[in-house]
């Protein structure tokens, strides 16, 4: 039977990337619908505007659900039915659609052309305008009770909205765990995930600004078996960062969190070549540079900073030269650019962005229409779930396509 479009009155709760997608979708599908956004600040979708150093990471070119889902530590299951419904290539149709031009990077990253965020948030804010979605600032929610068929949300300012159907997309503000727990939901507790590493050695952190790409790190966590990944690492005033790095922390962001930020990095700054032919290559270089400065004559393809400490971290001086140097310190040698070993005391923070794992019990939400299973009405979108992807506009692509999904799905009722 043919779904047919009924007036309806929609909160959503949440002025970020989830909460105005999701408003602007409830409002296409049925433009009847009398739908308001709530957002605490007086500056809606500040997420957005400091996103990707201020350029916004809308998504990712990664065009298969399937290969989609591999980027998610977390809720990658749950999003690859969601994922067939709307996907990163309808994310990027539907901003073409809506008049933002939007370029894809060589590693798969998509900008909008304007290499500016505000050319998002000018877009959602004036679709969601277009389409009659009524946005409050300053709307701090105290509550919500559901009376009937009908939610109540309760402002700060003792006002009191009545809506049939109510969107929850407060990212990981408490108050949005506060009310889904308030309506029977379980919270799986947050805690962070894209973070850096903090590393106690000065001599390193004296290299900050340095990048190698690629590396291969692994991470071991007491006796857990080890996280590995590989790609670029940056050095930094506290540690390393880059994107292998980030990727590390986010499927580790648990284990990590149980066990206070403490564990082992393990780094191959030549992954591209085998310990032996690592060993060879040094063995050649010993023997065609025997009276060079093994300090200015690296011969393998690292910065020159970066080769200097290491060869420092295995006890050979600047005056050392290579015929000099004694087989045990070269196999020391060899380890340290194979396998060089860091203690993590710590995590930083990546940029002002803040990604959490945790959320909403996704158990209890239908991923069809990500409507609650627990109380109808009531749907989720966005970082309030315990879902989080790993750095590249993944955790963007997870708020589009749940906020597209729930706001469709508020806006259509069955017959």
């Amino acid at each position: 039977m043919l779904e047919k479009l009924l007036p309806a009155k929609i909160v959503v709760i949440g002025g970020g990337a989830a909460g105005f997608f999701g408003a602007i979708a409830c409002a296409e599908a049925n433009p009847q619908a009398q739908v308001t956004l709530l957002e605490a600040s007086r500056q809606p979708l500040a997420k957005v505007r400091i996103s990707g150093g201020g350029r916004c990471n809308v998504t990712h070119a990664c065009f298969e659900p399937q290969a989609l889902v591999q980027n998610y530590p977390r809720g990658g299951k749950a999003l690859r039915g969601a994922f067939s419904r709307f996907q990163a290539q309808d994310t990027v149709a539907w901003f073409t659609t809506h008049g933002v031009k939007l370029k894809t990077e060589t590693d798969g990253r998509i900008f909008p052309i304007t290499d500016s965020s505000e050319t998002i948030v000018n877009c959602l804010m004036d679709t969601a305008q277009a389409e009659g979605v009524e946005i409050w600032t300053g709307a701090a929610v105290a509550g919500v009770k559901k009376a009937g068929d009908e939610f109540e949300v309760l402002l700060r300012s003792g006002e009191v909205m009545k809506c049939d159907r109510l969107l929850l997309a407060t990212g990981s503000s408490h108050i949005g765990y506060k009310i889904a727990q308030e309506l029977g939901h379980h919270i799986v507790a947050p805690v962070p995930s894209l973070f850096t590493f903090n590393i106690a050695e000065a001599k390193l952190q004296a290299l900050a600004g340095i990048s190698v790409n690629p590396v291969r790190l692994r991470l071991y966590v007491e006796e857990q078996p080890a996280l590995e990944q590989t790609g670029a690492l940056l050095i930094t005033h506290w540690g390393v960062s880059g994107p292998a790095v980030l990727k590390l922390s986010a499927w580790g962001a648990r284990l990590l969190h149980e066990h206070q930020y403490q564990a082992t990095l393990i780094v191959n700054w030549l992954p591209e070549l085998t310990q032996e032919q690592v060993k060879q290559k040094i063995l050649a270089i010993k023997n065609e540079w025997g009276k060079k400065a093994i300090a200015l004559h690296r011969g393998v393809d690292l910065p020159h900073r970066l080769w200097q400490y290491i060869i420092n971290r295995v006890g050979i001086t600047t005056n050392d030269r290579w015929a000099e140097l004694p087989n045990k310190t070269l196999n020391l040698l060899v380890q340290e650019l194979t396998q060089g070993k860091y203690f993590i005391n710590g995590k930083g923070v990546f940029k002002e962005e803040f990604v959490t794992c945790g959320g909403i019990n996704l158990s209890e939400i239908n991923f069809k229409t990500m409507e609650s299973k627990l109380v109808s009405g009531l749907y989720f979108a966005g970082e309030i779930l315990d879902i989080d992807g790993v750095t590249g506009g993944f955790n963007f692509q997870s708020a589009w396509t749940t906020a597209y999904l729930a706001g469709t799905a508020m806006g259509i009722s069955d017959v």
